[in-house]
């Protein structure tokens, strides 16, 4: 076995091939930019190479560099997790003419796999199902309507060098065939320098569900089961899920079949995954094979027990596996989030920032706490629940411009569905981040959300259901007492405390009441309160009467209660007369009154938000490009008027009306916060 492995990577994937190489007594490297000086992954390795400035092309994407920290650590293999040189076919030929083991596969199947054409092709060779389509080259746009006819509308035009859903249209239409051809074609040109492109049958109702294979160099190849990817915005995973709650057994096992059949065809070794297009019928359509370890992995790994990375390394040292397909079972279900740094309630504008409070919820497995970073078991146990965070930050830390805005992985696991996405209904309600913009709110929206819970879901779930974005979630009148309950018993704990204050007036007491009216999203709530030695009953003026317990203490940033028997977790934070409140996707201003203060408080005027409607603020924290107007100047409803840069994304902030620029308070070059006046108008 290897004796070091340096990581040619960072972040959450980093520390998550650490902790597997540290189970199996394997020493690290970490290489580090200069903006990851301080981050996680540095500080869990054995050793850290520096090896240049933050952005990823002057450091962890240069070989030749990486090719230098190989060379003085003396790391005997290389594991480049995801991203970055993870799928770079010279990368592998740099290492095998260093004699340096590369966990990952062959330089040839990352090549065949890497161009969607060639890999579609070798596909068909080895009868897995693929998209009706055109895999040729496609001389111009009269051709590509003929194609198109043939093939039968809708039809997706893709790049063949293409990812992250550039240089890919659908067509409904000749026009849009005509149109969308030539400008797949000069989006891929510009994003990849290559302007190939292929035509293929739209796929109605379509679900993403991968197949995870495993090979070794001795012919032997399993499959892992799949996972639902279902859930994307603006093509990249949000929410995944193993096993989908769509597919029957043999249709999992056709996937399956055909996915180790198509990675023995390229002569593929190690972990990698094959990943389909399913419509509405279960009918399955090959989309591409991603040759490196998937973020989804964990899902995988939670249903089966298996250490896909450890696995990887065993494969990457000539070791057969010794897993059958035999052994391979779905043990309960497992549901990860992906908690991003971005802004859900402006449009996920990338968010950066320091890292003010990062407490995510304690990782269980089976119940019992993880030991020293091991799952025990083969997997977690036959009940209770597990809860797992893939991470590489920390409170303090901070969320750089220059990377992937991914802050954490936090998975469920549970044996049944329904209780897996209740155990990360609650395990997000317990994450929490301050500091910065995060989504940790959209995904207890889509965690409640009826498609989802059905398990109806597909690709198109997000845009259809909000076609808006996300302006937070508004809670049930149900939901609303429950917190209302617990606010009011939260309110008299925090009256206890005050009344116990030193230095009050002499002949002076202040009595604790029992009647209270407590408002929240609009609503006003009146509530009597009868408390005891355990908790209190919180009884509402229509005779609904709760119970509510819990462990709560003023200052408390986290309240883990109970009504009515069930759990409750709510991030608190202390405002005039009540709280603020977070759960389950909503942000609430609770105020807790005696029937008098609301009474004279329906007095009060409503305090009206400052009017910005004449000027153009930062969305998100960035960097100014580029301004585009001048002062004085007169812009039209759609016309750029800068760009900003975050988050490796360029950003053009557009005029939503007719107006004149009256002052510029940005240049280019400045570093803006959110909310930061860009340019006002007359």
């Amino acid at each position: 076995m290897f004796d070091k492995i340096l990581i040619a990577n960072r972040g959450e994937i980093a520390c998550r091939v650490i902790k597997t190489a540290r189970k199996m007594g394997i020493k690290t490297v970490a290489i580090y930019s200069d903006a990851d000086k301080q981050a996680l992954h540095v500080q869990m390795a054995d050793e850290a190479v520096h090896i240049g400035p933050p952005p990823a092309n002057q450091s962890y994407i240069v070989i030749d560099k990486v090719m230098d920290a190989i060379r003085q650590t003396g790391a005997q293999a290389v594991h480049p997790g995801y991203g970055f040189l993870s799928e770079n076919s010279k990368f592998a030929e740099a290492l095998e003419a260093e004699g340096v083991a590369f966990v990952g596969p062959p330089k040839g199947a990352i090549e065949a796999m890497g161009d969607k054409i060639t890999s579609k092709k070798i596909a068909q060779e080895a009868e897995v199902s693929t998209v009706p389509g055109y895999m040729g080259l496609i001389e111009d746009a009269d051709e590509a309507v003929k194609i198109s006819n043939e093939i039968g509308y809708p039809v997706m035009i893709k790049a063949s060098a293409g990812g992250g859903g550039k240089g890919m249209r659908i067509a409904w239409n000749d026009q849009e065939a005509r149109e969308g051809f030539q400008s797949s074609k000069n989006e891929a040109a510009n994003s990849f320098g290559d302007d190939r492109i292929f035509i293929e049958k739209f796929v109605t109702q379509p679900r993403h569900i991968e197949i995870q294979v495993l090979c070794d160099a001795h012919g032997n190849g399993i499959y892992l089961n799949e996972r639902e990817c279902s859930i994307q915005r603006r093509n990249q995973k949000v929410v995944e899920e193993a096993p989908s709650p769509f597919l029957d057994p043999e249709t999992r096992k056709a996937m399956g079949e055909q996915s180790v059949a198509l990675a023995k065809a390229v002569g593929y070794t190690s972990a990698g995954t094959v990943e389909f297009i399913v419509d509405g019928d279960k009918n399955f359509y090959f989309l591409e094979m991603n040759t490196r370890l998937q973020v989804e992995h964990p899902v995988t790994e939670l249903i089966t027990g298996v250490d896909l990375v450890e696995q990887m390394i065993r494969v990457a040292n000539g070791e057969p596996l010794t897993i059958t397909q035999d052994d391979v079972q779905i043990n309960g279900w497992a549901i990860e989030n992906r908690l991003y740094a971005e802004d859900p309630y402006r449009g996920f504008l990338p968010s950066i920032g320091r890292l003010t409070r990062y407490r995510p919820p304690a990782e269980l497995s089976g119940g019992l706490l993880l030991e020293n970073d091991k799952w025990q078991g083969d997997a977690p146990a036959g009940d209770g629940f597990a809860v797992r965070n893939d991470t590489g930050v920390y409170e303090g830390g901070e969320i750089s411009m220059y990377y992937d805005p991914m802050i954490a992985k936090l998975c469920t696991w549970a044996p049944s569905r329904d209780e897996a996405i209740e155990a990360m209904r609650n395990a997000l309600d317990g994450f929490e981040v301050e500091g910065i913009g995060h989504n940790l709110p959209f995904l207890s929206a889509v965690m409640d959300h009826e498609k989802f819970v059905s398990g109806e879901m597909t690709t198109a779930f997000i845009e259809e259901e909000y076609p808006e974005g996300f302006a937070g979630v508004t809670l049930g009148e149900d939901g609303l007492k429950r917190i209302a309950a617990a606010a009011a018993a939260m309110n008299r704990v925090a009256e206890i405390r005050r009344t116990r204050v030193s230095g009050r007036l002499d002949n002076h007491e202040r009595r604790v009441g029992t009647e209270w009216v407590v408002t929240l999203q609009g609503e006003a709530f009146e509530a009597s309160i009868d408390a005891d030695h355990d908790g209190s009953t919180v009884t509402f003026a229509d005779g609904t009467a709760l119970r509510v317990e819990g462990a709560w203490t003023p200052g408390d940033s986290l309240a883990r209660m109970t009504v009515d028997g069930a759990p409750l977790v709510l991030k608190v934070d202390k405002i005039t007369h009540g709280f603020r409140i977070r759960s389950r996707g909503a942000d609430l201003k609770v105020l807790v009154r005696s029937p008098r203060q609301a009474e004279l408080a329906k007095l009060m005027p409503e305090k009206l938000p400052p009017d910005t409607s004449k000027m153009l603020l930062c969305p998100m924290p960035g960097l100014v490009v580029k301004i585009d107007v001048e002062e004085g100047q007169e812009v039209q409803e759609g016309q750029a008027l800068c760009t900003i840069e975050a988050m490796k994304m360029e950003n053009i902030l557009r005029a939503e009306k007719k107006g004149v620029v009256s002052k510029i308070n940005a240049a280019a070059g400045d570093s803006l916060a959110v909310d930061e006046v860009i340019m006002e108008f007359e």
